[in-house]
C-alpha cells in the first residue's frame, strides 16, 4: 500500500488573528480535493482530500475616537499618546521586561498601568504595542478596536515591527477603521524588512492570493523563504509545497521533505500528515513506516481528516502497524464525521465481526463527544 500526498494548490484565503503577540497568520496554501481511481485491490487506492481552514468572521470596526487626557489617568481611559516617540528600545530593556512579563504572567491590568506610564512619560514603542495587545483583546481593558489601532499606529510610526505587523492585519480585516489593503501591504512589507517572520508570510500569502497584489509566485516563494528560515512553520509547510510541485521554485522533493519536517517538528498538523505520507513512501526521505504511523496517530489526535483515514487504511491493512480493524474503523468513523469518507475502506472492513463494529462505533462517539 502507498500513502498518497494531498495535493496543495495556488490559492490561499485569508484568515484574521487578534492580536499583536499572538501568532497572526493568513491560511497556508490548503489541499486539493481530488477523487481517486478505483482499483482492484481497494487497499491500495487512497482518496485524496484535503481540510480548508474557516476564515474568523470580522467583527463592525469601531468608531475611531480622539483619546482624552484626562489630569489622573485611569486604567479604563485612553490618556492621549505622547505627541512624538522614540526609536523602539532594545529588547533587553529591563522596563519593557517588567510590561511583558506582567502580560505573559496573565496580569494585564499590571501591564495596562506599566505599559499607559511608559507610553506616556517615554513614548515607548513597546509600550504602545502592548496597549494596542490589550486593547484588540479585552485583556485587563474593555475591548475596543479603535484605541488599539491607535496605539498600534503610534508605536508603528516609532518603527515597532509587531505593531506594523498587528496594524497591518487590523487594516485587512477592517477593525478600529475601513478597510485599507494598501496600508496593510506598506506595513507588512515594513515589518517583514525589520525581520518579522510573520508579515514576511503574510505578504507572500497576499503575493500567491492575485487579489490585493498582482499575483507574483516567485515574490512570493522568497518571501516564504525568508519567513521559514527564521523559523515559521507556516511559511515552512507552504514552501514545502513550492517545491513539490515546482511552484516559483525548480521542484525539488528533497527540500520539500526537509521543509516538512522542520515544519512538523515546530507542531504544524499539515506536516505532520505529508511528512508521514512521505516517511511511509519513502519518498525524499528513507523509509520508516512505524514513524511514520506514530506521526499519523498524533495528528489523527489532533483532528485531521486526513490524517485518521490515512491511518485507518494503515491499521485495517496491517502495513507500517500490525491489523487491528477495531481502531481502524473508530477512526475511519470519525473522518466520516469530517466529509472524508471512503467507500474503500467501507468494503475493508465490511466483515469485522458484529461485536467489534459496536465497540469501534462505541469509542468513536467517546471521541466525537456523541452519545
Amino acid at each position: 500500500m502507498r500513502l498518497l500526498r494531498p495535493i496543495s494548490i495556488l490559492a490561499a484565503s485569508l484568515m484574521l488573528a487578534s492580536g499583536a503577540l499572538a501568532q497572526m497568520s493568513l491560511t497556508p496554501p490548503a489541499a486539493e480535493s481530488k477523487p481517486a481511481a478505483k482499483k482492484e485491490a481497494p487497499k491500495e487506492n487512497l482518496k485524496e482530500s484535503a481540510k480548508e481552514n474557516a476564515k474568523e468572521k470580522a467583527k463592525p470596526p469601531v468608531a475611531a475616537k480622539k483619546p482624552a487626557a484626562p489630569p489622573t489617568p485611569k486604567p479604563e481611559a485612553t490618556p492621549a499618546p505622547s505627541a512624538t516617540t522614540i526609536p523602539a528600545p532594545p529588547p533587553d530593556d529591563p522596563n519593557v521586561d517588567l510590561v511583558y512579563g506582567a502580560y505573559q504572567r496573565g496580569h494585564y491590568k499590571t501591564a495596562f498601568d506599566l505599559a499607559i506610564a511608559r507610553a506616556q512619560t517615554n513614548g515607548d514603542p513597546k509600550a504602545m504595542t502592548m496597549l494596542g495587545e490589550l486593547y484588540a483583546n479585552a485583556m485587563g481593558v474593555k475591548r475596543d478596536y479603535a484605541k488599539a489601532a491607535e496605539w498600534y499606529k503610534r508605536a508603528a510610526d516609532g518603527g515597532d515591527r509587531e505593531a506594523m505587523f498587528a496594524l497591518a492585519m487590523m487594516r485587512l480585516a477592517g477593525r478600529g477603521g475601513a478597510v485599507n489593503r494598501e496600508e496593510a501591504v506598506k506595513l507588512l512589507a515594513s515589518s517583514a524588512k525589520l525581520g518579522n517572520p510573520k508579515a514576511a508570510y503574510n505578504l507572500a500569502l497576499l503575493y500567491l492570493d492575485g487579489q490585493t497584489l498582482p499575483q507574483d509566485v516567485r515574490r512570493s516563494a522568497e518571501l516564504l523563504r525568508v519567513a521559514a528560515d527564521a523559523g515559521n512553520p507556516e511559511a515552512q509547510y507552504a514552501l514545502a509545497t513550492f517545491y513539490k510541485e515546482g511552484t516559483g521554485v525548480p521542484k525539488d522533493i528533497d527540500k520539500a521533505v526537509r521543509l516538512l519536517q522542520a515544519a512538523s517538528l515546530a507542531g504544524n498538523v499539515d506536516a505532520e500528515v505529508e511528512y508521514a505520507i512521505a516517511l511511509f513512501n519513502g519518498s525524499g526521505t528513507p523509509q520508516n513506516q512505524p514513524a511514520a504511523v506514530a506521526l499519523l496517530r498524533k495528528a489523527a489526535k489532533q483532528n485531521s481528516p486526513i490524517a485518521q483515514n490515512r491511518l485507518a487504511r494503515v491499521l485495517a491493512s496491517g502495513q507500517g502497524a500490525p491489523i487491528d480493524k477495531v481502531e481502524a474503523l473508530k477512526w475511519h468513523s470519525i473522518a466520516k464525521t469530517a466529509g472524508k469518507g471512503d467507500p474503500e475502506l467501507d468494503d475493508i472492513l465490511a466483515d469485522i465481526k458484529p461485536e467489534d463494529r459496536a465497540k469501534a462505533e462505541e469509542e468513536a462517539r467517546k471521541w466525537l463527544g456523541v452519545k
